[in-house]
């Protein structure tokens, strides 16, 4: 990996911005998240399954699952997609467990895709519960999408 590919976080008093250079045009990154076919194989931390329960690609839309960890403990999860551009942007809220706003900003870089993830928590206090813990989670989904990328050919039409 390059420099310009290092991952980086940096944090405030409630937010994660995670950062990554994909080697895939942000078309075909973006899709493998408003697919839910693609989402379901690298979202979460590694060696987590998941189960999705709906999921409806859209502003107002509700994207519920479970996480099955390797210790066989299940975590529901419940979304509401709030904003979507095509190619560009996903904004949602999570709200079990820990309530937060993911941003992820897809942006062209000459063929690859530079996408910034952050994560904003509803206070200091549940960031602070957290933060140990999820900016390893968010590099460990990045590198399995980063693996699913590198592994589907033709992933677009």
């Amino acid at each position: 990996m390059n420099d310009e590919n290092i991952n980086s976080h940096m944090t405030t008093q409630n937010e994660i911005i995670t950062t990554r250079i994909f080697e895939s045009d942000k078309e075909t990154v973006f899709k493998m998240w408003s697919d839910s076919q693609y989402l379901a194989q690298w979202w979460g931390p590694k060696d987590f399954k998941n189960t999705f329960h709906q999921f409806e690609f859209k502003p107002g839309g509700v994207w519920s699952s479970t996480f099955h960890s390797p210790d066989g403990t299940d975590y529901e999860n419940k979304n509401v997609f709030v904003e979507i551009i095509k190619n560009e942007l996903i904004v949602f809220d999570h709200f079990t467990g820990h309530n937060f706003r993911i941003t992820a900003v897809f942006e062209d870089k000459k063929g690859k895709t530079k996408l910034t993830w952050k994560m904003v928590f509803e206070s200091a206090e549940e960031y602070k519960k957290v933060k140990s813990i999820v900016a390893e989670a968010n590099e460990q989904n990045f590198d399995r999408l980063e693996s699913l990328l590198k592994n589907k050919i033709n992933i677009n039409n």
